[in-house]
């Protein structure tokens, strides 16, 4: 066999240059530095999550990963490592068990099918698991200085989130948000962020994020044929121009948004 030569060029990392708002990229002066700048916190709730057959696995991750990003970018903060465990619809059958979307007979009208195991699905976790390791997290957030959290991503977990806000903000001293309108009467709700399931909403912001990583041609042709799993609308609609318009959107209300509490802590 041949031996191989490489000259020290050839064994040399790339540089990496990537904006310094990643937790895990930041060195302790450079935390200290964000933090005392702007005490936020981004939490990408994100699963390893079957997203029909057009979509990756990992589309409820891309999405807040993308607009976290870009908050940080204007408003300070540091973007979390991305949760891909959270809670869901889970149901024994003949002795197998099925989690989220492969529960399609327990589903809405327009979104019922067959109950089926989903590929690539692999991140259902219990209530009794999920609140533990919620309340370790926000524990330590708080320790390190952190006063606000943005959270938002795989629907069940945001909208457990939802639900412990109040009690959560009271017991570790965190204002926390989500980036769904449902308490802010001037929003365009047609410009929601992360809402359905693979439609027309999420394959946009898809679209525009990571193009690359969208298969359309896998739904086919057949409008008769409705992808299973995929609502409350039709992924063939979706464009990229969407998606830009929904991420600018977004952008503009969440950072009015943490401006405000970001005046409201240093008054405190």
């Amino acid at each position: 066999m041949k031996a191989l030569h490489f000259s020290e060029q050839d064994l040399m990392v790339p540089h990496m240059t990537t904006a310094k708002y990643n937790w895990l990229e930041l060195t302790p002066q450079e935390f200290r530095e964000r933090i005392a700048d702007a005490p936020i916190a981004y939490l990408p709730m994100g699963t390893l999550e079957w997203h029909g057959e057009h979509l990756p696995l990992g589309t409820d991750a891309l999405q807040p990963i993308h607009l976290f990003g870009k908050l940080a970018e204007l408003n300070g903060g540091v973007v979390m490592p991305t949760m891909f465990v959270g809670p869901d619809i889970a149901h024994a059958h003949n002795g197998e068990w099925y989690y989220g979307m492969d529960n399609g007979d327990k589903r809405p009208a327009h979104l019922s099918y067959p109950r089926q195991q989903l590929a690539g699905s692999a991140y259902w976790t219990s209530d009794d698991v999920f609140q533990p390791l919620m309340d370790s997290i926000l524990t330590q957030v708080h320790r390190a200085g952190i006063r606000i959290l943005v959270a938002h991503g795989h629907g069940p977990s945001t909208g457990y989130l939802i639900r412990k806000r109040e009690h959560w903000e009271k017991e570790y001293g965190l204002k926390i948000f989500h980036c769904w309108e449902w308490e802010d009467s001037g929003a365009d709700k047609e410009l929601s962020f992360q809402t359905g399931h693979a439609g027309i909403n999420e394959t946009s912001l898809i679209l525009a994020i990571r193009p690359d990583l969208v298969q359309r041609e896998r739904l086919g042709d057949d409008r008769e044929q409705f992808p299973i799993g995929v609502g409350p609308d039709d992924p063939r609609d979706a464009s990229s121009v969407l998606g830009e318009k929904i991420i600018t959107y977004q952008v503009e209300r969440m950072s009015t948004i943490l401006q405000k509490a970001l005046a409201h802590t240093n008054n405190d």
